[in-house]
């Protein structure tokens, strides 16, 4: 800490060679009050940070990812389920590739409405490979609060689930992505204002996990399981 007040700039410049720099910076930080830009000139990437270096480096059959989930079964044990770094590269590699076939390109926003379920880890990785932004929503905000932040992020694609367990009920996620969409393909009228009438989703994947009964809307909807299986 002493080191990180008295020399910042050798202190962050130490601390970010620990991690895969595909080019170095050319300055540490440059602060404009109030904004600072850090690592200016440098190229890295978090995707490759938090997997792929680590299977470059011989740890690809070690675990990368625990998820403990609802709901409960029957023996009282959660749902777990582990992945090794192996294991994340090929998944967040397939729907990497998923987002590029939808359309998806460098510095696109990407919302995220989803349950805590593994492919939330999965599509914000895969977003940062292909230099996509994540935009996550809380999965209890309501329809409008939806439309709000894809209207803002102009997101033309919306990663969800079926529905999300939550204390033992279901939280129907994609029916609210619906009426979301609905909301910002509507014209006229109240609502969250003239900036959702320019805004129009294409695509919207779901995550099949409650098993809940779910409207498709041909062509714009589609299974996470479809896509990743071609």
């Amino acid at each position: 800490h002493k080191r990180s007040v008295e020399e910042p700039e050798a202190f962050f410049a130490d601390e970010a060679r620990r991690l895969h720099w595909f080019k170095e910076w050319n300055t540490v930080c440059e602060f404009n009050a109030p904004d600072a830009k850090w690592f200016v000139g440098g190229t890295t990437n978090l995707c490759y940070n938090c997997v792929d270096r680590h299977v470059d480096d011989g740890h690809g059959e070690d675990v990368g990812l625990v998820w403990e989930g609802e709901p409960i079964g029957p023996d009282g044990a959660p749902a777990v389920k582990a992945f090794t770094y192996r294991e994340l590269q090929r998944e967040i590699a397939k729907f990497a590739h998923v987002l590029k076939r939808l359309g998806v390109e460098r510095g696109d926003v990407v919302t995220i409405y989803m349950g805590m379920v593994p492919e939330l880890a999965i599509a914000t990785l895969a977003c940062a490979r292909i230099g996509a932004v994540h935009s996550v929503i809380f999965g209890g905000f309501s329809s409008q609060a939806i439309a709000d932040r894809v209207a803002d992020a102009k997101s033309k694609v919306i990663i969800t689930c079926d529905g999300a367990w939550r204390r033992g009920k279901v939280v129907p996620l994609k029916e609210n992505v619906d009426a979301a969409v609905n909301e910002l393909s509507a014209s006229g009228g109240a609502g969250a204002g003239s900036m959702l009438r320019d805004s129009i989703v294409e695509n919207v994947v779901y995550v099949e996990r409650t098993n809940t009964q779910v409207v498709r809307h041909p062509g714009r909807d589609h299974a996470w399981a479809d896509l990743m299986a071609v």
